[in-house]
């Protein structure tokens, strides 16, 4: 019974992949399709001496590597995993970024400045096409994977505490179908034999000791399983295999970027900063006047954060709120309609035009462009006080994106921001760096990442 269960499981795993493998190839081979139109029709006429068939067959092929790479770094491929509005919206993200690229390369390869403002039209009626057809493919492929895959039924096995993850994922019922549930203080051998009428098992925040039980059995029933992961979880996720003994070993180094990728870091971010400060300059010129105009108050925000090593400094941040925002001292964030950010703030917070004076925070080297979200003083205290673990995250140097900005929410509670800040500090490297700056290009444009704490919360609870 339990091999047929694994043998079944296997095949739809193996189905799912050629699914998605095809709905991309699909996805990739429209878009070069719609990019080659344009090239024999609109770009090689640009250029002084014509490509011959090997040129064009070149132009299109680096066209897909492109495409491919920048997709995958939006994860645009996880077609029947994501949101049809988030997958559409990485698609359309990355094809833009791929018709810059190209822009630059045609203008490289024609050299004639009168013809810049004509290859931009171009480029610009290129992407438009390109997030038609990213919407069309990627609506049709997400439907039919939801109808020739239905989720599968979860066995949600509990813990004392109770949080919104069951919530969350009900929320997702083309994926997750969460159909029945029992308390993880039930015997294994109860849990065991009320596994086989599931196809999965959710262990919902339930204790090491109790969660490893559970975990053998499900590989041993051949039962998929989803799990809240500990902070040690992560911790041990980056570590290597010592290969020394007979005994197997396991090694964590918790020492974060070495040396030449630090530099490399650092170099980045004063160049992005400087950039970013140059290009940003009339936004925030524009702000600064609108801010001021609205009720004469300063301009600029400065507030006490903490970055590595908990070191405080000033960030610098556009206010977004009345001046007298905390006149009784207290720190707490921003709530769902909070009486507090005026109708200027509301447009800067939602755009994250608030943000943009951190660029000199970077450059002044006080925070990085990546790491955990800089937290006040007071509000670490008070985390620390029920998750002593929340220090951990100022073992790197704060930033202005991450990987709890990319993947959470404003209102995630503080231990889910935890975690997610401590799988950066795990993975933590230059290329990862580059991944979640152009992942914060999608955040930008989901509106629930701006959301605020409930109403009467001083923070985002701990729990």
């Amino acid at each position: 019974m339990e091999n047929m269960n694994n043998t079944k499981t296997n095949n739809i795993e193996t189905r799912k992949k050629v699914y998605r493998f095809v709905s991309s190839v699909v996805l990739v081979a429209v878009l070069a399709t719609l990019f080659g139109v344009m090239w024999y029709l609109r770009f090689q006429m640009l250029m002084t001496q014509r490509f011959l068939s090997v040129g064009n067959y070149l132009m299109i092929g680096l066209y897909i590597v492109l495409t491919v790479l920048v997709i995958n770094t939006f994860k645009g491929f996880d077609i029947g995993s994501g949101r049809i509005s988030i997958l559409t919206m990485s698609q359309a993200i990355a094809m833009g970024l791929v018709n810059l690229l190209e822009f630059v390369i045609l203008l490289l390869m024609t050299r004639i400045k009168a013809l810049m403002w004509m290859t931009l039209g171009y480029v610009i009626v290129l992407t438009v096409a390109d997030a038609l057809a990213v919407l069309m493919v990627t609506y049709t492929a997400t439907k039919l994977y939801r109808f020739w895959f239905p989720p599968f039924s979860i066995l949600n096995i509990f813990g004392e505490y109770e949080n919104d993850l069951v919530l969350k994922m009900n929320r997702r019922a083309d994926k997750y179908s969460i159909t029945g549930e029992m308390s993880c203080r039930e015997s294994i051998e109860k849990i065991t034999r009320e596994l086989e009428n599931y196809d999965a098992v959710l262990i919902n925040d339930v204790p090491a000791e109790i969660r490893n039980d559970i975990v053998k059995a499900c590989f041993a029933t051949g039962k998929r399983v989803y799990f809240t992961p500990k902070i040690s979880d992560i911790l041990i996720k980056g570590s290597e295999e010592v290969n020394l003994f007979d005994t197997p070993l396991y090694l964590c180094k918790n020492v974060g970027m070495d040396g030449i990728s630090s530099a490399i870091k650092r170099l980045g971010d004063i160049i992005i900063s400087g950039i970013g400060i140059i290009l940003s300059s009339p936004i925030m010129l524009v702000t600064a006047i609108l801010i001021h105009a609205y009720d004469g108050g300063p301009v600029f925000y400065k507030q006490t954060r903490c970055t590595i090593g908990g070191k405080e400094y000033k960030i610098m941040k556009f206010r977004s709120m009345i001046t007298d925002a905390e006149k009784d001292g207290k720190a707490r964030l921003a709530s769902v309609n909070d009486d507090r950010i005026t109708p200027i703030g509301h447009f800067i917070r939602a755009t994250r035009i608030d943000e943009l004076p951190q660029f000199f925070n970077i450059l002044k080297g006080e925070m990085s462009f990546v790491g955990p979200r800089p937290e006040r003083p007071e509000i670490i205290a008070e985390y620390v006080k029920e998750v002593p673990e929340f220090a951990f995250r100022t073992h790197v140097k704060a930033g202005l994106t991450g990987y709890a900005q990319v993947y959470g929410k404003y209102n995630t509670t503080s231990y889910d921001k935890l975690k997610l800040d401590m799988i950066y500090c795990e993975k933590c490297s230059v290329l990862l760096d580059i991944q979640l700056i152009l992942m914060t290009l999608r955040v930008i444009f989901t509106k629930d990442a701006t959301e605020g704490v409930a109403e009467g919360e001083t923070n985002a609870n701990v729990h």
